[in-house]
């Protein structure tokens, strides 16, 4: 895999501050489109055919990964937080967290848990609930937290321990959802040859996709594609029961063909699974409780044919997550085989078939 994949996953950027992961990326998409797209909440892509007589195929991760938000500071110096995206809070306790300034410093910090000595009266509890967590970053009260740099609304980060497994196939790290599809975005378009695919592409990345997918709707308005895939990394079910729709890692990619907010079009559906059979490309079905940028990119304007390509990973949205590098072999080769497929004939034979 790519350096970019490590490198954008060691950057903070929580919903509603994206601007390190997308100066980021912004770099990177300069160098492999002919123009850059920005909408105003901050989604940004790349094109590359802009003017080819073709469909319009828009390709998305996003930049945001879940964490918190400071929401104030004790008279003791100890930082109040709110989670920003969906996080399941027992796994906050005892863990290490940065405060992250608008200049992109680090503050850290360590979420607070009382040890078994101070729980042994009955009347006593562990703080059970997000908002009741404190973040000590040492400070002696308030105001010496306001001179280290603490301000209400900055995010906070889980500290990043990217490494690989002994075997070497599989990495931990933060923030693969969904800082995978927004590499994997960067990724496509360095790999394909324009030449090769019959449609215009834009690849990039959405802003605010955990807190109600909130960057898609004003990304689709702005390049009005005929065809949407979102890359979205998908928690796996492996490591605590065996589906068949679960997912598991080295499974290959996962066929999203239901959420609550989005069912995937028949159409849609049958090219994709012809198109890895064809290509002797991995894959398995999911199906999910939660949504991606897909279901709300279909409901733009009179409507947008969407998939989702979900990439395998075990413990999102918690302090660290685990992938698999042969499923990340079969995301890109699924996305470079479906793009050399999206003609107009193509996209009028899938919507015949809703």
């Amino acid at each position: 895999m790519k350096k970019y994949y490590q490198d954008l996953v060691n950057l903070p950027g929580v919903s509603g501050h994206e601007k390190h992961v997308r100066n980021y990326l912004k770099q990177h998409l300069e160098k492999v489109s002919e123009k850059i797209y920005q909408d105003k909440l901050g989604s940004i892509f790349g094109v590359i055919n802009e003017h080819k007589d073709g469909p319009t195929v828009m390709l998305a991760g996003h930049m945001d990964e879940v964490g918190a938000m400071v929401s104030g500071i004790t008279d003791k110096g100890f930082i109040k937080m709110i989670p920003i995206g969906s996080i399941n809070p027992p796994v906050a306790l005892s863990q290490y967290m940065s405060i992250i300034t608008a200049e992109g410093e680090s503050i850290p910090g360590v979420v607070g848990a009382k040890p078994p000595h101070l729980l042994r009266d009955e009347t006593s509890k562990q703080v059970s609930s997000f908002d009741d967590f404190l973040l000590d970053i040492g400070a002696d009260n308030k105001e010496h937290a306001s001179a280290l740099g603490v301000k209400i609304g900055q995010m906070i980060v889980f500290q990043n321990n990217y490494q690989e497994t002994k075997d070497k196939m599989k990495i931990f790290s933060k923030a693969w959802d969904d800082r995978f599809g927004t590499a994997m975005a960067l990724d496509i378009l360095e790999s394909i040859d324009k030449n090769e695919i019959p449609c215009r592409l834009y690849a990039g990345a959405n802003v605010q996709e955990e807190v109600g997918l909130r960057g898609a709707k004003t990304a689709a308005y702005m390049i009005k594609p005929d065809f949407f895939i979102a890359v979205d990394c998908s928690p796996c079910a492996d490591a605590f029961e065996e589906t068949d729709t679960g997912g598991k890692l080295g499974g290959g990619f996962m066929i999203r063909f239901y959420d609550p907010k989005c069912i995937l079009h028949q159409g849609v559906r049958r090219f994709i699974e012809e198109t890895a059979q064809k290509h002797n490309i991995k894959y398995q079905y999911y199906k999910s409780l939660g949504s991606t940028d897909a279901a709300e990119v279909q409901l733009s304007e009179s409507g947008v044919l969407v998939c989702t390509i979900g990439m395998p990973s075990r413990y999102i949205h918690s302090t660290t997550s685990m992938i698999h590098k042969s499923d990340y072999e079969a995301v890109k080769a699924i996305i470079m085989a479906m793009l050399k497929e999206l003609d107009q004939q193509k996209i009028e034979s899938i919507r015949q078939e809703v």
